[in-house]
């Protein structure tokens, strides 16, 4: 596993990520239905040391990832870098659900 880690242009990943909304709005309607709840999750500092198994788990729950988005969307001035990990979360579970 050689290389440099991607770097990403942000504009091009925001495109991305509108044009794949998209694809679900059109199958989907303006609402997402998640299949799950509750999801196993590796703890951040394991996550990309790659040689080595993670120790634990954790469980991760998708309607918390999503209050703690409904917090931000309330006062935006909350804004942390750890809101991309909530999205994350649900995002990946949209992105794993078969319809779409």
């Amino acid at each position: 596993m050689a290389g440099e880690p991607p770097q990403i242009p942000l504009d091009q990943l925001r495109h991305a990520f509108e044009l794949a909304l998209r694809h679900v709005e059109a199958s989907a309607g303006g609402t997402v239905a998640l299949e799950h709840d509750y999801f196993w999750s590796v703890p951040g500092d394991e996550l990309h040391d790659v040689p080595d198994e993670p120790g634990a788990l954790t469980i991760g729950q998708l309607s918390q990832s999503w209050q703690h988005l409904q917090d931000l969307l309330a006062d935006q001035d909350r804004a942390v870098g750890h809101h991309l990990v909530w999205l994350s979360d649900l995002l990946r579970a949209i992105g794993q659900q078969s319809a779409w």
